[in-house]
């Protein structure tokens, strides 16, 4: 993750702390644009060593860096109050004055590399999680994407800025709030939740943190709602899912009619043919495979970076929705995701994209489109090298929306129907989050 800096002004653009009423823009044009992941030393997403250095570290048995809590694992941090405010931190990205950068974040149609911005939005969660540690300098890794939701489509001609603060605290975990805003219009067109643990940098048991201090009523229903949000997750963590929660009537009777549909498209007798536009799930996955690289090690040097993470299951999921539908995919959000087990430089990553749920929309009075939202679900194994012991990573759930397509994913295995009935249970919680019909206007 990221140590926060009080300024710095690399080639993303402007980087300020504190609330937006007592800070001014520092933006500084620049026309070399730099990945997050390669910033120079100015940057908050510096590691404290080169990758020589913590591999050599490694081979030596011998910690990779010094930590204010080394001499004294043992010692309890001191917790302090802070306020939302004290953790508030923005970035701006110049991309109506820098033709260079805005290059650097469209895509092929012209349009928001949203995986581009997704390892920004990490970054920046990270910076803020460790703004609201100090001066303890915990060991703090991202625990899970809760949610990003895209508000609206913008126009690429304009400057944006990504701001967010802690907006809720545990004992020793935090969840982030970030927003993504056209500056010239001043419009919200992106949301993003995450949650952050920390963990003491020698023992590895989890941390205390700094306490939330609530000024107002409106800073109260922020907490109070992340609350709620917490405890409900946590349940389900443990009731929610179908190991425990089997399908409920409505869920069974769905299963039980596309099991029938299935049967009448494989009798010949039946006269029934499976039409173009309902494609077996199977037939829908994507895999890809890659090596681990330092560069995209994250700054506690052996583990990679979690927005290239989200970045590269983001694009696959993309490509998959795209080879379904036929069509162009507009992200509609990222639900909850969790991080279950950390992915090493120099393990080989296994990224498998299947369509696991789908959902038609028909036009609307307002002259909203038709079309059809398209759930993809990227599962990720990590092996070592070697190819030993596979490990599961973590399961990204993306919702896109396809405009002028009737599709639908047809599971025919009772696996593949489980995971249908996990992808309209998400859908649903999507929807009671927030209703992603204002993105497709």
């Amino acid at each position: 993750m990221l140590r926060a800096l009080p300024k710095f002004s690399p080639a993303l653009g402007a980087f300020r702390s504190g609330s937006r009423s007592s800070v001014t823009s520092n933006r500084i044009a620049v026309r070399t644009f730099i990945p997050q992941v390669n910033r120079s030393p100015a940057s908050p997403m510096r590691r404290k060593t080169t990758w020589l250095e913590a591999l050599q570290a490694r081979e030596e048995g011998r910690p990779v860096s010094k930590s204010s809590f080394i001499a004294d694992p043992t010692k309890e941090p001191q917790i302090e109050e802070k306020t939302m405010d004290d953790s508030y931190t923005e970035i701006t990205l110049p991309f109506k004055e820098d033709p260079w950068l805005l290059d650097a974040y469209v895509n092929s149609t012209g349009r928001l590399r949203i995986g581009q911005i997704f390892q920004d939005l990490d970054a920046l969660a990270g910076v803020i999680a460790y703004k609201h540690c100090s001066p303890a300098d915990p060991t703090i890794v991202t625990a899970s994407v809760d949610r990003i939701s895209m508000l609206k489509r913008i126009n690429m001609q304009a400057d944006v800025e990504l701001s967010g603060n802690v907006t809720w605290t545990g004992r020793s975990s935090m969840e982030i709030t970030i927003k993504a805003r056209t500056i010239q219009n001043d419009e919200v067109f992106l949301v993003a939740n995450f949650t952050f643990v920390a963990r003491h940098p020698v023992t590895g048991k989890s941390f205390p943190i700094n306490k939330l201090t609530l000024r107002d009523d409106n800073e109260r229903q922020i907490f109070e709602r992340a609350e709620m949000y917490n405890a409900a997750k946590k349940k389900a963590a443990k009731t929610g899912g179908l190991l425990t929660s089997p399908p409920n009537v409505e869920e069974a009777e769905i299963i039980h009619a596309m099991w029938i549909r299935q049967q009448a498209y494989e009798d010949p007798e039946s006269g029934l043919e499976r039409p173009d536009s309902v494609v077996p799930m199977k037939d829908t996955q994507m895999k890809s495979t890659m090596l681990m690289q330092p560069q995209y090690r994250n700054r506690h040097s052996y583990m990679i970076f979690g927005g290239y993470l989200l970045r590269q299951t983001f694009e696959l999921a993309y490509c998959c929705a795209a080879a379904f539908t036929h069509g162009s995919p507009r992200f509609v959000s990222l639900d909850q995701t969790t991080f279950r087990s950390p992915v090493p430089v120099g393990s080989v990553l296994y990224l498998t994209a299947t369509v696991a749920y789908t959902q038609q929309r028909p036009s609307t009075l307002t002259g909203s489109p038709a079309g059809t939202f398209v759930q993809v679900r990227v599962d990720s194994t990590v092996r070592d090298i070697q190819h030993g012991t596979a490990h599961d990573s973590g399961s990204f759930t993306y919702t896109y929306f396809v405009s002028g397509k009737a599709v639908s994913v047809l599971p025919v295995s009772y696996g593949e129907a489980m995971q249908y009935v996990e992808g309209r249970r998400s859908s649903i919680d999507s929807l009671n989050w927030n209703n992603p019909v204002v993105a497709m206007e």
